[in-house]
């Protein structure tokens, strides 16, 4: 079967000409000449890029999704092929309706009529890991349920063996190959997709995120039944509203859409830089708007995470990069240590100004935030920094949050709106607001500490006592030791001059 499938894998590579790319890779064009000799019949008049999507299509959901995560790696691929890997899109026919009902009887262990009070058969989305349909729960509720594709572990766990398996021979046979890393690339993948397959794990980050924005005026997050969810079903809250790239629709209902891609850019760094915790799929068939102009998340399987250090980087870059102050940007990378230490600032300042002064003489309106962040990691790179898995994450989903905003208000200035926000966040966090917030955070744990705090200190004291004498008693020792040794080779060095004395007079005294 695996065998089968890689001759399939083959064959639609050598169809749409993908040998090509590792052909272009050789400068002789000795290899070129040859494999055009033997495949003489074969003229391709279609782009590269358009030719490595056509070949996704070919063979399949789990290889449209990988060149969907690929497109994401602009730090590694060519502008043309990322651009048109982003126009894949995760379609496929929805699986059949009596297997998801065997499915959910399985799992409920009863009919699903005797689980809902309404089930639709007919599937609303379907997508190459799971299909959604409406339902009602037995008080009447609204649910979207959606259902992991029956097998679709065994399909995944099948095609990333042959996806490692191609990785690994791009790697030996490109020359560029090694510096795309497509075995780190794949690994990326695989982590995502696993991720994906567990629909508890989903839920909770819907769960998550609908908690931090509980009474929020820019954003609805569906709530989640958690009675009803298993690893491969997930109930949730029905959303009703209209789906974001539909602009007239949104204009029908009385949506202000400036006001509106301001929002999303809001959101977008609240998400960012207060919850560190942010929607990582944001592409448009997963946005909604809610008659009252507030946006609606949908699908959570993918999610990104900050730690603090991440944040400070990205605010510290951000701010820094817009006031030209690239010695600042060089040291936060050397300083968070995502580049070696032994990187030359000045060097790193001056690849840095040389990428990005161009970008800078467009009117700020015109700047792309996720571009300038793509360049940013492309320069790094060539000081040997390792780009985080998240920071890329975010880079795509920024980039998706500029094409939405933009596609609402072609006039939208990201820099006028998350300006203000970067620098409330920056002083929140220097200054004597973030020492009250540490210590509101910290203070709980001190009220079990402080009482213990006399004890533990005569026992550090006593310790170290215990330690400074044991110390000292080791270095008497040695030097009792060492005295000895002393005595000693004073009494070998004596023996052997009296000795070397008596055999003198023994050879010259006779």
């Amino acid at each position: 079967m695996r065998l089968l499938r890689l001759t399939k894998i083959v064959s639609v590579s050598l169809r749409f000409g993908l040998d090509r790319m590792i052909l272009d890779a050789d400068t002789s064009g000795r290899l070129a000449r040859v494999w055009n000799f033997v495949f003489f019949w074969r003229t391709y008049d279609e782009p590269r890029g358009v030719r490595l999507r056509r070949a996704l299509e070919s063979l399949g959901p789990i290889f449209v999704k990988f060149g969907q995560m690929l497109s994401t790696r602009r730090d590694l691929l060519p502008p043309d092929l990322a651009d048109e890997l982003a126009m894949l899109q995760d379609r496929v026919p929805p699986f059949p309706t009596e297997q998801a009902l065997a499915l959910l009887q399985t799992m409920y262990g009863k009919p699903v009529d005797d689980v809902f009070g309404n089930f639709n058969r007919t599937p609303v989305a379907s997508a190459s890991v799971a299909q959604v349909h409406f339902a009602e729960l037995p008080d009447g509720t609204e649910v979207a349920v959606k259902i992991l594709r029956p097998g679709i572990e065994h399909v995944i766990a099948h095609d990333l063996a042959l996806l490692e398996v191609a990785a690994m021979l791009l790697e030996k046979v490109w020359p560029e190959g090694r510096r795309l890393k497509p075995r780190e690339v794949v690994a990326e993948f695989t982590k995502y997709l696993n991720d994906e397959l567990d629909l508890m794990r989903e839920a909770a980050n819907c769960s998550q995120l609908r908690r931090n924005f509980k009474d929020s005026s820019l954003m609805i997050v569906p709530e989640v039944h958690w009675d009803w969810c298993g690893r491969n079903v997930m109930v949730m809250e029905r959303m009703h509203g209209v789906q974001i790239s539909q602009i007239e629709a949104l204009r029908a209902q009385g949506t202000d859409l400036p006001a509106l891609s301001r929002a999303g850019v809001e959101i977008f760094f609240t998400q960012v830089f207060r919850d560190g915790f942010f929607h990582a799929d944001m592409h448009p068939g997963n946005i909604f708007v809610h008659r009252d102009g507030r946006y609606i998340a949908l699908d959570f399987g993918i999610m990104g995470t900050l730690n603090e250090v991440d944040k400070n980087y990205l605010a510290t870059n951000f701010l820094a990069f817009f006031q030209r102050d690239y010695h600042r940007v060089a040291l936060a990378h050397i300083e968070a240590g995502w580049v070696p230490a032994k990187t030359r600032v000045d060097e790193f300042e001056a690849a840095i100004r040389t990428v990005c002064e161009p970008i800078f003489d467009k009117p700020l309106k015109d700047i792309s935030f996720g571009k300038t962040l793509l360049r940013l990691f492309q320069t790094a790179r060539r000081f040997e920094m390792e780009v985080q898995p998240q920071l890329v994450l975010l880079q795509k989903t920024l980039l998706n949050i500029e094409g939405l905003g933009r596609q609402l208000d072609p006039e939208l200035d990201l820099w006028k709106t998350a300006k203000p926000f970067l620098e409330r966040w920056m002083n929140e966090q220097m200054g004597w607001r973030a020492l009250i917030r540490e210590i509101k955070t910290e203070a709980p744990s001190w009220a079990g500490t402080l009482p213990q705090l006399p004890r533990l200190i005569h026992h550090t004291l006593t310790e170290s006592g215990k330690q400074q004498a044991a110390q000292q008693a080791r270095m008497e020792q040695l030097a009792r030791q060492q005295r000895r040794q002393g005595w000693l080779l004073s009494a070998i060095g004596v023996l052997a001059a009296a000795l070397l004395a008596l055999e003198a007079y023994r050879v010259f005294g006779s």
